[in-house]
């Protein structure tokens, strides 16, 4: 058989191969570029952040000493990080968004923006304290009285300016840790996150004045919310965050209540907004469903019943969206 002619300027299979291969890598391109990368905080936050993204309805798994937790999301790619360093992170671009406290964003200085506040501690849905403390027999008693003093702190450009503005000069050393124990041989006072003052408490401080509060921030860097898709992305993760949040400590409750008895019940019920009321099969009775306080059900239970509430039904809850 004679030899196949190919027209000049037609393609051949190796062109079309290598074309497609082109295609095939420009598209991975993409999906890697359709990535959001996220920090979360390794250390005393990182219990509470986890638990909080189960919440919202992301599953992370974490492998022994890993570092990149997997996270059922491909369009998310998720780092461990200290606190102390997303929000340089965020800022460089390294990461798009990420979970950090409003303390080391000002400690850094760097130029994130800020999406949300995300009002939880390790203990608790409460703010922090950084506070300054000094020991109990110490003859400090206010700012004024640390002129030519040792400070110790993880916070020390903070402390700096808290001095400044009391025009105070006194020695800021930064502490890498155990800071509590530290005066009064190591330092004259120390500047000390607290949430609860346990700690000061058993290492014999008093706190002689507040520094600055703080609380968990969503951060995001600048051009990554220039980006619709990333922004998109973030603001999602903003709506599901907060509504595992505001779910916190509250339950649901269903019940059956007769026409005639609804107004003594509804009396009853310190709603989250008024109760969805709706008519059952049986035109006597409706169907009440509310969000209540998980701590005052054991109370309020008991006096649906006597009220004439029956078929009544509590639930947890993941998500409360406002």
């Amino acid at each position: 058989m004679p030899d196949t002619i190919v027209p000049k300027g037609t393609p051949t299979n190796s062109m079309n191969s290598s074309n497609s291969m082109n295609s095939i890598g420009a598209l991975r391109q993409e999906e890697v570029k359709m990535k959001l990368k996220v920090g979360l905080p390794k250390g005393s936050l990182e219990g509470t952040t986890l638990n909080l993204f189960k919440k919202a309805g992301y599953n992370l798994t974490l492998s022994e000493r890993s570092y990149f937790p997997r996270i059922d999301d491909e369009e998310m790619e998720v780092s461990l990080i200290r606190a102390q360093e997303i929000a340089r992170y965020v800022e460089s671009g390294t990461l798009d968004t990420g979970i950090t406290g409003k303390d080391w964003i000002k400690e850094s200085g760097a130029k994130i923006i800020e999406v949300a506040d995300l009002i939880y501690a390790k203990k608790g849905l409460t703010k922090v304290h950084w506070v300054l403390a000094v020991p109990l027999n110490s003859k400090i008693k206010k700012v004024k009285d640390l002129g030519g003093k040792i400070i110790a702190t993880e916070l020390v450009n903070v402390t700096r300016a808290y001095l400044k503005k009391y025009k105070v000069k006194a020695r800021v050393e930064f502490s890498w840790g155990a800071t509590e124990v530290k005066p009064p041989e190591l330092a004259d006072a120390i500047v000390e996150l607290t949430e609860t003052g346990e700690s000061l408490q058993a290492n014999n401080l008093r706190i002689i004045d507040l520094v600055m509060e703080s609380n968990t921030k969503l951060i995001a860097n600048p051009s990554s919310w220039k980006n619709s898709w990333k922004r998109s992305k973030i603001e999602n993760l903003k709506v599901l965050l907060l509504g595992a949040l505001a779910a916190e400590g509250k339950v649901g409750l269903k019940m059956n209540v007769k026409k005639e008895g609804l107004n003594k019940v509804l009396s009853l019920l310190p709603a989250l907004n008024s109760p969805t009321i709706s008519p059952l099969s049986d035109k006597r009775w409706l169907a009440v469903e509310t969000v209540v306080d998980e701590k005052t059900v054991r109370e309020i239970i008991p006096k649906l019943k006597r009220a004439g509430a029956q078929g009544i039904i509590e639930y947890s809850l993941n998500k409360v969206i406002y």
